[in-house]
């Protein structure tokens, strides 16, 4: 028999209850595996004498191990290789700030430093966009809600993480019930971190995004849209297929009016695909009625995807005027970090295991950032 992990919520709820074990141990127990990575299960001081021997027979303190941690170059980005129980590898990253550093508005910028983890949701992808490396891999497996919170375990050795994002491997929102679960416990004891600083990616898969604002309030919905009009859009995301544009921009109207919050979209910039200053025009008047901020991409070039080149700085920032003067949208040119490590942007991909790059991270300067 497989164990589970021990942050895999609901199931470890379940055995409690079954076994007449109150659930109100639980927390203490994570609490006690954060500070004590390698604990066995008998030195958790206080706990129900009925809840040692269920935690020794069914569950582990972590399913997965970090097996590699790359540090780019200039020390703030770090790139955890996490095997799984499986045998599978994926990707989490760490990416650190110091938001006192630069204004915003004319004005010094409040705060001090502060993590950022990217975490995956599934191994591989089934999404198969043409410029990103995890669509080589097609789709392999979901991760438990366990897996999900394990990557912030990890991370939390290495660093204090404030913000999560999910845009790792995997379309999150194909991994429903586990994305809704780890969010919950993320927002919990012991980890307590607000929704507000939790911000999950989707490609838009519209019928989830039609419950996410009632299963999770105050979480932060980015957008992969990357392209104005739904033919541009198919032919770099195959998934757009089956959610065409106008449903998805009258999905999005519902959740913004539902959650009153703004909404990211992710613009990832390809030359002489999407970034001319007529596909900027088409943008804009797509989202001149939602409340969003506009985050463009640098593409990152990885391995065979060839076919796509990166835009030049002159066109981005052709772009971004645009959306900014006609439109008043709030458009901002996305800082990437970890190239070096191959831990930027659509840069990351399963390579056997051997330690090189697993996941799809796509990383913001600071989803912080946007909020102001």
């Amino acid at each position: 028999m497989a164990y589970r992990s021990v942050f895999d919520g609901s199931v470890l709820k379940a055995e409690f209850e079954k076994a007449g074990i109150n659930a109100q141990f639980i927390p203490l127990i994570w609490k006690h595996v954060l500070q004590n990575p390698d604990c066995k299960w008998d030195e958790i001081p206080s706990l129900p004498s009925a809840a040692y021997p269920l935690l020794n027979s069914k569950f582990l303190p972590s399913t997965s191990t970090l097996h590699s941690v790359t540090h780019s170059t200039d020390g703030v980005t770090s790139k955890l290789l996490v095997k799984l129980q499986s045998g599978a590898f994926v990707e989490a990253v760490v990416m650190r700030y110091d938001t006192r550093l630069g204004k915003y508005a004319g004005k010094p910028r409040p705060g001090g430093p502060r993590s950022t983890l990217c975490v995956s949701s599934q191994v591989g992808c089934k999404m198969g966009c043409k410029f990103c490396a995890t669509g080589t891999m097609g789709f392999k497996s979901n991760l438990s809600t366990g897996e999900i919170i394990e990557q912030l375990v990890h991370a939390s050795r290495i660093s204090n993480i404030r913000n999560i994002v999910f845009m790792g491997m995997g379309e999150p929102l194909n991994n429903y019930l586990a994305l809704v679960e780890a969010v919950r416990m993320m927002t919990r004891s012991p980890f307590q971190l607000s929704p507000r600083r939790i911000t999950v990616s989707t490609v838009g898969i519209i019928p989830a995004i039609n419950k996410l604002q009632c299963d999770l309030p105050n979480l932060n919905l980015a957008v992969s849209l990357h392209a104005p009009v739904q033919e541009i859009r198919c032919q770099i995301m195959p998934a757009a297929r089956a959610f065409p544009l106008g449903k998805l921009m009258d999905a999005l109207h519902s959740y913004q009016w539902n959650s009153q919050q703004k909404i990211f979209i992710e613009y990832i910039m390809l030359d002489g695909v999407n970034d001319e200053e007529e596909h900027a025009h088409q943008l804009g008047k797509l989202l001149e009625t939602l409340e969003v901020v506009v985050n463009l991409i640098p593409f990152n070039p990885v391995g065979n995807l060839s076919q796509f080149r990166t835009s030049s700085d002159a066109k981005v920032k052709c772009f971004q005027i645009v959306l900014r003067e006609k439109y008043n949208i709030r458009t901002t040119v996305r800082k990437e970090m970890g190239q070096d490590i191959s831990g930027a942007c659509g840069q990351l991909v399963v390579n056997q295991g051997d330690g090189k790059s697993a996941g799809n991270a796509g990383l913001l300067a600071d989803i912080e950032d946007l909020h102001l």
